[in-house]
């Protein structure tokens, strides 16, 4: 795969979808949680998908492309999470919360963990 390929799939790609997921996920959380505890909600199985995807799809072995991967990953949440939720939902009790600052360390932390443990697993 090419640095081109890299970027478009995986880099901008999975992590539009990833990011979608979440987004639909807080929609149908809406209708049954309070609106302060569907992050915690969302984050067990975007955590879930997340790592399926890595294991699955998107197998990157090398940390340093794990970690483009996950900065990636990181600013797509960050700048989608700006625009879809913060400017036009503009929730009323805000959205930067704890939740939101783990999801965005575990966009960042998963690809180069997963990279990290497929190393360790092709030398046993």
């Amino acid at each position: 795969m090419d640095g081109r390929e890299f970027i478009l799939r995986n880099c901008l790609g999975w992590g539009i979808a990833l990011w979608f997921v979440g987004y639909l996920l807080g929609f149908l959380f809406f209708a049954f949680v309070p609106s302060d505890a569907i992050g915690w909600y969302i984050m067990p199985i975007g955590t879930a998908v997340t790592l399926f995807v890595l294991w699955k799809w998107v197998r990157v072995d090398a940390v340093g492309y794990a970690l483009l991967l996950g900065a990636a990953w990181s600013a797509v949440a960050i700048v989608f999470d700006y625009v879809f939720i913060l400017k036009l939902l503009n929730p009323p009790d805000g959205y930067y919360k704890l939740d939101v600052y783990i999801y965005y360390f575990l966009a960042l932390a998963l690809p180069p963990a997963v990279a990290w443990l497929r190393r360790g697993r092709h030398r046993n």
